[in-house]
């Protein structure tokens, strides 16, 4: 696989969670494998877990929205 084929299949793979983030900020978030249906959401990973294994026997992508959106650049 050429360099160029790399990054534009990793592009292509990229997922706005933006309106995720708006309503579930600071909470875990469980995803169905599209990586954007939201299963079930808590304020901890069993919380999300739970919801999620109500709705899909299925093993959700877990993950924790951050609370802020900050961006760094440089060294510390």
């Amino acid at each position: 696989m050429s360099v160029e084929s790399f990054f534009d299949t990793m592009i292509g793979m990229a997922k706005d969670w933006t309106n995720i983030y708006k309503k579930y900020k600071g909470l875990w978030v469980a995803l169905a494998d599209d990586e954007e249906t939201v299963l079930g959401v808590g304020k901890t990973v069993k919380e999300a877990l739970l919801q999620a294994r109500k709705k899909s026997g299925k093993t959700p992508f877990l993950t924790r929205m951050p609370e802020t959106l900050s961006a760094y650049v440089g060294t510390l």
